[in-house]
């Protein structure tokens, strides 16, 4: 890391969530992308969780639809960061699984949490042991393999550390973190809209049994990079929270043209962090929401969209940014049964979940703030649309309970 030693740009909580809304490509119109691939924040990839999950995030941002549960051709879906399942572009994969490797022994330790500590006790490097595991799920998954029989083999070979006894399951099994990150590391991919799980090679790939670690991921795909993209004004330590990485791994990797940036109105109270911008977004960050407004003028009602509860959008790690209001912040991340958010022109304006009862949907909002007619009409558009993306018979807009 190379601290700036040029005095930081200061710039307002709006110009951030402006300058994040417009890198997320959240205010594109619906269609305006050429295909599901024509995304950018594929480049750090979209989280699939939840009933709607990646290819509600497409939609969201232009693509044209893709059916819940499925994927086109040119995008896959794998196992990467946190061990959670994220879609990328096919033909990135061999280089995603380069930029979502561990960026040291040590971060490989952090991100496996508590699998390291019966590893390091038998003298196994976490690393290698992420090696051992990924060339056994190779061999294993020779054609499409559900994940129970998978982990029933896996365990049959693997030695006592790297097992652990599963309560919830009342089985003996691997950690399911170790599990989850050597899958693409075996070369291995998600079959889209199967539960439980079914893994598969990728065609064409060639298993990378981490041979390269994230320090050599390419610019486009580099997570640390990547973060600040997407999250201009962001911190080390919301980077190194993001990736489950050591903040040590995430300085040593910070970006030679990071340049600090100052938003005194972001969260006033908390204890003051370096935030940082990549150079060349910085000019479009200074100022963002006042040319916003000026391009908006006349045009009354915001840009709304209804972002899913695991979108990449509410994934940032600086949370008092986006949402001041710590009841509100608790309730819109919640642990267990988490809400999407309403989002108008970057701002949370209230929550949304979706209740299907046959081909009738509901979605039940919750405003934060009072919602004139025009808000309201562009929540019912954005309701509209998720019901054509699930190919519901009806959508009712309706308050909780």
């Amino acid at each position: 890391m190379n601290p700036s030693t040029a005095p930081p740009t200061t710039v307002s909580r709006a110009d951030v969530l402006t300058a994040r809304w417009h890198a997320q490509q959240l205010d594109r119109a619906p269609g305006t992308a050429a295909s599901p691939a024509d995304v950018a924040v594929l480049d750090l990839g979209v989280q699939d969780t939840g009933p709607d999950g990646a290819a509600w995030a497409l939609t969201v941002r232009g693509a044209p639809a893709v059916a819940p549960g499925t994927l086109p051709p040119d995008l896959a879906l794998a196992w990467t960061l946190r061990g959670a399942p994220h879609v990328y572009r096919r033909a990135d994969l061999g280089d995603v699984a380069v930029a979502t490797a561990p960026l040291s022994e040590a971060d490989a330790a952090k991100r496996v949490f508590d699998a390291s500590k019966p590893l390091r006790a038998a003298g196994l490097a976490v690393l290698e042991a992420l090696r051992t595991e990924a060339r056994l799920e190779r061999e294993i998954v020779v054609e499409p393999t559900v994940k129970g029989d998978l982990s029933t083999r896996l365990t049959q070979r693997l030695p006592e550390p790297h097992l652990r006894w599963c309560r919830s399951c009342g089985a003996t099994h691997s950690y399911e973190q170790t599990f989850r990150l050597a899958a693409l590391q075996a070369g291995l991919e998600l079959e889209p809209g199967t539960s439980p799980p079914v893994l598969r090679r990728v065609p064409g790939l060639d298993p990378p049994f981490y041979g390269r670690l994230g320090v050599e991921a390419e610019p486009r795909l580099d997570v640390v990079r990547g973060y600040l993209r997407f999250f201009p004004a962001a911190s080390v330590q919301d980077v190194a929270g993001f990736l489950d990485a050591p903040v040590k791994d995430v300085r040593d990797r910070w970006p030679d043209d990071a340049v600090r940036v100052d938003v005194p109105d972001a969260d006033p109270g908390a204890r003051p962090v370096d935030r940082w911008a990549l150079d060349d977004d910085v000019e479009q960050l200074a100022g963002a929401a006042a040319r916003r407004r000026d391009a908006r003028a006349g045009a009354g009602t915001p840009v709304v969209r209804l972002v899913g509860p695991y979108d990449l959008y509410l994934q940032l790690r600086d949370r008092a940014t986006l949402v001041p209001d710590a009841a509100r912040a608790q309730d819109l991340w919640r642990v267990l049964g988490r809400p999407g958010a309403v989002l108008a022109d970057g701002e949370v304006v209230g929550t949304w979940r979706p209740r299907a009862s046959g081909r009738r949907l509901t979605v039940l909002t919750d405003p934060w703030v009072s919602w004139d007619a025009g808000l309201a009409d562009a929540v019912g558009e954005q309701a509209e649309r998720l019901r054509a993306f699930r190919d519901a018979a009806s959508v009712t807009v309706a308050p909780p309970g």
